[in-house]
């Protein structure tokens, strides 16, 4: 078996992880979705790291919106919420009230 070039970019990790985890890890290497179990564990950091960074932006975002117009109240997030909920289009399932 040759020897992956792309491993040379890569850092050795030790880590601890839940059982439940590692048998998802293990299941998608079997059923092809991922080449190793490194792939997969890479591949989950990258996703959390890029959805870290998102909610980054969405923080600076709201508190950047609230030091110019105030918190936004719980009222007004029920407000929103039925808003989106009226024009939401169900594709499938019913629409929850």
């Amino acid at each position: 078996m040759a020897y992956d070039v792309r491993m040379q970019e890569k850092v050795r990790l030790t880590a601890s992880v839940d059982p439940e985890n590692l048998a998802a890890a293990r299941e998608a290497v079997a059923a092809g979705r991922a080449d190793s179990v490194s792939a997969w564990v890479n591949e989950a950091m990258r996703r959390q790291a890029e959805l870290e960074s998102k909610l980054a932006v969405w923080e600076r975002f709201f508190a950047a919106y609230e030091a110019e117009h105030g918190v936004i109240t719980e009222e007004e997030m029920r407000d929103a919420r039925r808003w989106a909920r009226e024009r939401a289009v169900v594709v499938r399932g019913t629409r929850e009230s």
